[in-house]
């Protein structure tokens, strides 16, 4: 069964349930999916053994409980928090909403597909909704070792896009600066499609010279040139069945776009020297931090190509529009220092830890060099801390002068520590909007912080 068919719908009727439902519940159970039927007023009405066995808790009953609460731990709605919520969109469109959340799982947090169905009675009232949540395995909410990590509103776009794109067969580019983990993004792509099975082939366009690239890319024929002493499968053939990733593809020179092109709508090549006509078979996904649109302009990026690669474009954030993920990344990117160290051999290698004022300090950064230049950042700290413990005296000096973080206070990493935000709360006599506007965070982030220092949630 596809995941985004009709969806049917879970057993253990409450009482209190309307026969419409009643009748929609009872074949829920079936479904490997996890599913959940929600009133209009986000109470749960029935849940599936597929949910109860990934995001029950042992004691805990979900049933009677609002969704809010025990997906987000909220005590309103989604929308009141700040998130996208689908149930409002569902009742505005009257019709299917699918949105990208973190939830609180049994594991933690983790980034869960939501795709939200409203259910009519015979005279057209919406009277429940069917949530179907699909876990989203090519990426984490807390630090980890491998893969893709964040959690920041714009990571989560970059990601919800990603999973919508990945099981269909089109093109993707991903836009964004040097260093905000384009083959990361390409790899988790690959990871999500029909083809995870296959190769994940990267074509580093940047890297190969232009007198080079077609052989790199078709391969060649024996005695094709001085040198070929035998025939080599090109990149494209190796990719065959599985996904072809041309990293920096605003550095394909000119003449080799008009074949790139050419390889792309028609399906086929040519090995150098060979005259059989080659079937590809192979997903593409490009990436570029260059501004293809100006190229294209003065002659340096052919449109007609544009055009093919450019079915969906993906921008990913920058480091510095991820507010709070810099901790995030900077855990996880310590986590694979130390499994680097025990791969080459290193006994009893563990995580670096950070100061309080180290990571304040990391987060206050601007990282123009994004996750890369974080990591090298890292890498350098670990050589200094024979301790263990990254400092702020093991950060370069440049970085910590540009921080500009107060050296008498350990700040809290977010720009506005804890015990100020509850002095400006306390005494703050406005929305919840307009105190977010005053602190310089977004209301969901203002929000959640709030909720955690026990503030409590402000309506007006």
């Amino acid at each position: 069964m596809n995941p985004h068919d009709t969806i049917p719908i879970v057993p253990a009727p409450r009482p209190d349930v309307m026969p419409d439902v009643r009748a929609l519940v009872a074949y829920l159970e079936q479904d490997p999916q996890p599913m959940i039927v929600v009133d209009p007023d986000y109470r749960i009405l029935a849940a599936n053994d597929a949910y109860r066995r990934q995001f029950g808790v042992a004691g805990v009953e979900h049933v009677g409980r609002h969704c809010f609460q025990v997906s987000h731990h909220y005590d309103v709605p989604c929308d009141q928090a700040g998130e996208h919520c689908p149930m409002k969109q569902a009742l505005e469109s009257r019709g299917l909403n699918r949105v990208l959340h973190i939830h609180h799982t049994p594991r933690g947090p983790e980034h869960v597909d939501v795709e939200l169905r409203p259910i009519f009675d015979a005279h057209g009232n919406v009277i429940a909704y069917v949530e179907r949540l699909t876990t989203v395995r090519s990426a984490s909410a807390q630090p980890s070792a491998e893969g893709l990590v964040g959690g920041a509103d714009a990571f989560n776009a970059a990601l919800g896009a990603l999973q919508r794109v990945a099981p269909s067969m089109l093109p993707v580019l991903l836009l964004g600066e040097s260093g905000t983990g384009k083959e990361l993004f390409a790899r988790a792509l690959h990871e999500a499609s029909d083809r995870a099975m296959g190769p994940f082939v990267v074509v580093d366009c940047s890297g190969i010279a232009e007198t080079l690239f077609e052989s790199e890319l078709f391969g060649y024929e024996k005695g094709a040139f001085t040198g070929a002493n035998q025939r080599k499968p090109g990149l494209v053939e190796t990719a065959q069945g599985g996904t072809l990733f041309l990293d920096e593809i605003g550095d394909v020179p000119l003449p080799m776009q008009v074949k790139l092109l050419r390889l792309i709508e028609s399906g086929t090549f040519r090995r150098v020297g060979g005259v059989e006509a080659l079937r590809a078979d192979f997903r593409l996904v490009a990436a570029t931090h260059k501004p293809l649109r100006e190229m294209i302009d003065d002659g340096r990026f052919r449109q007609d190509l544009y055009y093919r690669i450019n079915a969906f474009p993906i921008p990913l954030p920058a480091l510095r529009e991820r507010r709070g993920d810099v901790a995030l990344l900077a855990e996880s990117i310590l986590r694979r220092i130390a499994n680097a160290r025990a791969g080459a051999g290193e006994t009893g290698a563990r995580p670096f830890v950070l100061t309080e004022r180290a990571r304040a300090c990391l987060d206050a950064y601007a990282w123009p060099g994004n996750i890369r230049e974080l990591r090298n950042v890292l890498e350098r700290a670990c050589l200094f801390a024979d301790d263990g413990t990254i400092r702020v005296e093991h950060l370069p000096a440049e970085l910590v002068a540009a921080s500009a973080v107060p050296q008498d206070r350990a700040a809290d990493a977010r720009g506005v520590s804890d015990a100020e935000l509850v002095r400006i709360a306390r005494t703050f006599d406005g929305t919840r909007k307009a105190l977010a506007e005053q602190v310089g965070m977004s209301e969901r982030t203002l929000y959640r912080r709030m909720k955690a220092l026990g503030l409590g949630a402000r309506e007006r």
